[in-house]
């Protein structure tokens, strides 16, 4: 087989980029190694930035969006001894769509099936070849059969644990890492929503969000050791810990009931660099994880799509290759600013396990200062919206 851009991955990075290509007439085949009905089974709650839903509207998948999506204009933070509402919109006119990420991937496979675009599942022992070459190529085993693809460009959109990086030589590769000591618990509840916008809570008991999985259904998470087990989390026991930590409106609404979806997700931040070799270019989780406080993980997988789409565009369209030749180097410069903020707002509002009573003191005057001040808010504003391209 042979295209111009192999695609590592069937998430919603590797499908948008596959999907933006394809409007630019550049061809694509998407390698995953998992089944559809598996990739669509991954429930994350998703707060898209305005720059990421701009990209899905440009990738003809606005529609749904428009009719599904939840636009919120402001998020509510407790903690301290405070409880106040950032006004996103006032702040920088702009807001942010609640819209599952599920539901995003779910979108891009419909359009690419009624595109008759080629996308390969079950697909294993997917490994790059040559990618420091002008012709590089893929080896996987697919229908009982090993396979080649040859291109002109492969894009890793393969995940933390994919191929694509490992291929990266080991004496030019850097990797940058924090692991946080406590993970998320995560569950869905089929009744409605208690919050009408997200709620970030930080109490002595640790960390606790209130979400929405859509305008019907309440997602919630709370802040748990790593060596906790979901199944540990009883829903009687979840609804309890989420009462004791969040304000005392949202508390006493808190519906009960059963729960589904438990997880638990560990935290960490993680940076890669560089973010290309040759011809390969890594996107998304293949390059940098943050932790969900900020909401930027599928939005940083999307500001690497825009930058590599644009650039592979200008390559075909009139042999500019700069934008190519810098995709590391300007991805990475976004990358870092939302792994701060995502490392802010993690220190922000989680208990931390070795934490002096000086900590605290900065924690609680952090907090205070935000509550107190419209520059921080706009900060905090500005980069939960999204900074720019």
């Amino acid at each position: 087989m042979r295209t111009q851009v192999a695609i590592v991955g069937g998430g919603p990075a590797g499908l948008l980029l596959a999907q933006l290509l394809q409007t630019q007439g550049i061809e694509t085949i998407v390698l995953e190694r998992y089944e559809r009905d598996d990739v669509l089974s991954r429930i994350r709650a998703a707060v898209l930035e305005r720059g990421l839903t701009d990209l899905l509207r440009e990738a003809g998948v606005g529609a749904p969006l428009e009719d599904g999506g939840l636009v919120h204009d402001g998020i509510r933070i407790a903690g301290g001894g405070h409880d106040f509402r950032i006004d996103l919109k006032a702040l920088t006119g702009g807001s942010v769509t609640i819209y599952g990420q599920e539901r995003v991937t779910q979108d891009l496979y419909a359009a690419r099936d009624a595109m008759g675009l080629s996308t390969l599942h079950g697909c294993s022992g997917m490994k790059p070849h040559d990618i420091d070459s002008d012709q590089p190529y893929l080896t996987f085993l697919h229908g009982g059969k090993m396979n080649r693809l040859d291109c002109d460009f492969i894009a890793g959109c393969d995940g933390f644990h994919g191929p694509c990086r490992k291929e990266l030589p080991d004496d030019t590769t850097q990797a940058f890492e924090q692991t946080f000591p406590f993970g998320w618990l995560g569950v869905t509840s089929d009744a409605p929503p208690v919050v009408e916008e997200f709620l970030y809570a930080g109490s002595e008991r640790g960390f606790a969000l209130c979400s929405l999985q859509d305008g019907e259904r309440g997602r919630y998470y709370l802040q748990v050791p790593l060596s906790d087990s979901p199944e540990e989390w009883e829903d009687e026991r979840v609804w309890e810990e989420l009462a004791r930590r969040l304000p005392a409106d949202v508390a006493s609404a808190l519906p009960g009931g059963a729960l589904s979806g438990h997880y638990i997700a560990p935290l960490r931040s993680f940076v890669s660099e560089p973010m290309q070799w040759g011809r390969m270019f890594l996107c998304g989780d293949a390059a940098h994880i943050v932790p969900p406080t900020g909401a930027k993980g599928l939005n940083t997988a999307a500001s690497d799509v825009q930058y590599l789409y644009h650039a592979l565009t200008r390559h075909y369209r009139n042999g500019d290759d700069a934008g190519l030749k810098a995709y590391s180097q300007t991805a990475l410069a976004r990358i870092w600013k939302t792994q701060r903020f995502s490392w802010w707002m993690t220190n922000l509002l989680h208990r931390f396990p070795d934490q002096t009573a000086f900590d605290l003191q900065m924690q609680r005057a952090d907090l205070a200062y935000l509550a107190g001040s419209e520059a921080a808010q706009t900060t905090l504003a500005e980069n939960y919206v999204g900074l720019s391209y």
